[in-house]
């Protein structure tokens, strides 16, 4: 398990104390910390990690987002990472939140998307709080300037190039805070949903010629039912009622409501959080990690979300509590409909979190939630049954496999039968 910290300003230096932390799995619930014998301590005020292999040598590298610096880890396959960040042609990123790792252009090579947040100088920092009382709060996102995100192509030879200009990512300037991937209009090219913080959220659809178009607004998910922009923060861009339509479900802030927006076909989706009984039940609630899993195996999706108010000293002016636990949101039948939050950890300031994947219909992605990766894989709840007759796997390059007569409780891998320009994506 890999954790991003934050170090004190103004010198973005990190101690020892608030590096980031990398934890090699022992087995039976113990962890050992190898931060230092990997090489992934970090420097700079970190913020969120994707990790995919994005030189296909079989091995996971992490690149960490960060404020005023993001690095890119290469794994060297021996328990130790290299800073390949310079080398690698990754650019100053600004006030980096997020990142997730996308193949756009089907060559086989994963690309990388960086999701930026806004222009902060912490030497120009407002005050913002209450100095009569003397607490403060974080500032008003209307307060810094927005920035652009930034598209990396994977050129292979361990190097990127900055697309995002050409590509189109770069155009639209919001406050980003995540990142999911999907081919939400079923054309065979993976599609962006970028979620900004209080902006018109960005649905970047793929033309399928190394371009992309912003489409949020006309595809009905750039503002939520009300024609408001919330203050998005965590997305998962995944089918949601099994009819093999990538939906999206967004957390937010207390007082906002987290939407879920149903892919209805054609290129449009629909709010449908009141329906869904999702609106009563997220009100109270500072969202951030988010993902629709089966976490009870019964064939239907339902939604896990970390939570936490903003700030850490709430209490101080309003009736919130800083501290919330993570819920669970099961569904209860179709529609979808979900029941009331339960409560699944102690209350806490709770941000990103990974997931062990699944799904009837699904697409394998590590972009899940706020500013985390989770596993690739992809898990299928069967309830009582013990085989799958048939399972059936779309790849990118266009190829459909069929596997028949799978026996449950198993891990099956599987390699992509035909290969694609620069390597396999299986």
């Amino acid at each position: 398990m890999f954790f991003a910290n934050g170090a004190p300003q103004p010198s973005l230096r990190k101690t020892a104390a608030d590096a980031n932390r990398l934890y090699r799995n022992l087995g039976g619930g113990r962890f050992e910390d190898v931060t230092s014998r990997a090489g992934v301590r970090g420097e700079g005020y970190s913020m969120g990690a994707a990790a995919a292999d994005f030189d296909n040598d079989g091995f996971a590298d992490l690149f960490v987002a960060g404020v005023e610096r993001s690095l890119l880890h290469r794994n060297r396959g021996d328990g130790t990472f290299e800073d390949v960040t310079r080398a690698a042609g990754v650019p100053h990123t600004g006030s980096a939140v997020a990142a997730g790792w996308f193949d756009y252009d089907r060559d086989g090579r994963l690309d990388l998307l960086i999701v930026n947040y806004v222009q902060w100088d912490p030497a120009r920092e407002p005050f913002c709080g209450d100095a009569l009382r003397r607490y403060r709060t974080y500032c008003h996102p209307r307060f810094y300037p927005p920035l652009a995100n930034i598209l990396l192509h994977n050129e292979g030879g361990g190097r990127f190039r900055d697309v995002s200009a050409e590509s189109g990512i770069g155009a639209a300037r919001g406050k980003g805070m995540s990142a999911a991937f999907a081919d939400y209009d079923a054309d065979g090219w993976p599609d962006v949903y970028i979620t900004n913080d209080p902006t018109p959220d960005f649905l970047f659809r793929n033309l399928g010629n190394g371009k992309f178009a912003e489409v949020g607004a006309e595809a009905g998910i750039a503002l939520n039912d009300a024609g408001l922009a919330i203050s998005s923060m965590g997305v998962d861009f995944r089918d949601v009622n099994g009819d093999g339509r990538p939906d999206a479900y967004v957390t937010a802030l207390a007082n906002e409501m987290f939407p879920l927006f149903l892919n209805r076909g054609g290129g449009l989706l629909e709010d449908i959080t009141y329906r869904a009984c999702l609106a009563a039940a997220t009100l109270p609630y500072s969202g951030w990690g988010t993902g629709i899993y089966d976490f009870d195996n019964d064939r239907r999706k339902d939604i896990f979300v970390a939570n936490g108010d903003v700030n850490d000293n709430t209490e101080l002016f309003s009736s919130r509590r800083s501290r919330q636990p993570c819920v669970l949101l099961r569904q209860t039948g179709a529609g979808p409909v979900f029941g009331a939050p339960e409560a699944v950890t102690t209350p806490a300031l709770h941000r990103g979190a990974a997931i062990e994947a699944d799904g009837q219909t699904n697409h394998a992605t590590t972009a899940v939630g706020y500013a985390s990766a989770s596993e690739p894989v992809v898990r299928f709840g069967l309830g009582a049954a013990t085989r799958v007759e048939k399972l059936e796997i779309r790849w990118l390059s266009g190829a459909v496999q069929t596997i028949r007569d799978v026996e449950a409780g198993r891990v099956v891998t599987v390699t992509e039968l035909a290969p694609v320009r620069g390597g396999s994506v299986g």
